[in-house]
């Protein structure tokens, strides 16, 4: 394979303009996002698993399905302010989780695809686990969102408390979630308002609660799957994907709908990353390559697999061009990405992605080429090693070619230092546009000395 061709033909497009417009509607296009948490690249039947997904499946056949999504996070709160303001959360002013002790949120001056769409009379819900600020203030309804329903952050945070929120007043519908029960509930409100606005153009946001710990599932589907609760938990999401797209398609809206499926990022202690090294918390790909799926008949070809590069960040501007809303002011880091969808392209020319970890960059990836330049001393959720966790830099970079090594198994830097040289130009260049505590953190990580690249995480056997 030649590497130098493939990469001087990714680079010499990688900041042309994207325009491929979405054909004209009679109605002003729905969209649903359905988000699911910590869920696995590996871990639907459509992306290889022996875990049953016929929904999912099924909507992987009537729409696409790409294999080169990244989430803009390893972690919960960043990935959300990444897809909901198609920009990277360490610009967006969330580098990492909110807990309930927080008292902050998504900043007030982020725009959100709720508050896009509401100028152009969208009615607009969020449904599930919210994690951008638990206080009234940075709930979904001060958002641009007209409903809230659902735990304002992970279920293992204490208390797990279910929140029914509108502009008016915020309710507590449980002090401690029946976690049993919460994806059916979660259902039952997605489908009662899509009955609801089905005469006006609305913006569903589902980001589910699961399959994220402790996992829960009905009495339905509670003991009924070979892999455990893990998989009945998946079973029940797939379920609830199905009823969603039943309600959709019960008032004739599927061809006015694009609904979308993903994951925030990889599995955490469960589920599986396919043939993808790492877990949820790295960011190597298995940390933050997701499946995603998307759907909109007559608009969307069916059938389709799409193995070009694409974001959660490229949610918010594929929204603005498909729905003729005005972008935000601020700059937005996502492409839209309607071209893919609509199968017209099979990869568009866009600026290299970066990998953070909190405020921390340790990746970067251009096409079919990702380069490692940091790793943490310690892998997440373990004990810290003395000294606590430190993000180091590596003595010399990696360089991956995704393309014919997924699980980054094989460092070509050695043979390739041109395409080395290109990578660290670009984050050169990209690195003065984020905020003041970015671009601080970045500097003291390269300010330090390391000897080899000793500190990379073990590979854990792919579960299928």
């Amino acid at each position: 394979m030649n590497h130098r061709r493939a990469f001087l033909a990714t680079a010499a497009g990688a900041l042309a303009a994207n325009v491929d417009p979405a054909p004209a509607a009679t109605r002003k296009p729905n969209v649903v996002m359905i988000y699911a948490d910590d869920l696995g690249y590996g871990d639907l039947g459509c992306y290889g698993s022996s875990m049953k997904t016929p929904n999912l499946d099924r909507m992987a056949k009537d729409g696409i399905r790409f294999t080169n999504f990244l989430s803009a996070n390893p972690v919960c709160s960043p990935s959300r302010a990444a897809l909901l303001t198609g920009r990277y959360p360490t610009r967006a002013g969330v580098p990492r989780v909110f807990f309930p002790r927080d008292t902050t949120g998504l900043p007030a001056s982020e725009v959100t695809i709720a508050q896009m769409l509401k100028p152009l009379g969208y009615k607009t819900m969020c449904v599930g686990k919210w994690h951008l600020g638990h206080l009234p203030d940075y709930l979904p309804v001060k958002r641009g969102f007209d409903e809230y329903y659902g735990i304002p952050y992970s279920n293992d945070m204490n208390p797990p408390v279910v929140l029914h929120a509108t502009a008016d007043k915020v309710e507590t519908v449980e002090e401690r979630a029946t976690l049993e029960t919460l994806t059916p509930r979660y259902t039952e409100q997605a489908v009662r308002f899509l009955e609801k606005n089905k005469d006006e153009p609305f913006f569903l946001y589902m980001p589910h609660t699961y399959p994220h710990i402790p996992l829960a599932a009905s009495s339905k589907f509670r003991g009924k799957t070979p892999h455990g609760i893990y998989e009945d938990v998946v079973q029940e999401l797939d379920w609830s994907v199905g009823e969603v797209l039943a309600a959709i398609r019960k008032n004739g809206l599927e061809k006015d709908t694009l609904v979308m499926f993903s994951s925030d990022n990889g599995p955490w202690y469960l589920g599986s990353p396919g043939n993808l090294r790492g877990r949820k918390g790295s960011t190597y790909e298995g940390g933050v390559r997701e499946p995603f799926i998307a759907r909109m008949p007559g608009r969307i070809p069916a059938g389709k697999v799409c193995d070009g590069l694409a974001s959660t960040m490229d949610i918010l501007p594929t929204v603005a061009k498909l729905c003729g809303a005005k972008l935000p002011s601020s700059p937005v880091d996502g492409i839209d990405i309607w071209p893919l969808l609509t199968g017209k392209k099979t990869e568009l020319a866009r600026e290299a992605l970066l990998y953070f970890d909190n405020l921390y960059l340790q990746c970067i990836r251009l096409g079919r080429y990702k380069m490692h330049i940091a790793r943490y001393n310690s892998q997440v959720y373990s004990p810290a090693p003395a000294g606590g966790r430190v993000n180091l830099p590596l003595s010399k970079p990696e360089l991956y070619d995704l393309a014919s090594d997924p699980n980054e198994s094989y460092d070509i830097a050695p043979e390739h230092p041109e395409i080395v040289k290109d990578l660290r130009a670009r984050i050169d260049r990209l690195m003065p546009t984020f905020p003041e505590e970015i671009r601080k953190a970045h500097a003291e990580t390269f300010a330090k000395k390391t000897v080899g690249n000793t500190a990379t995480f073990p590979r854990l056997a792919p579960r299928q």
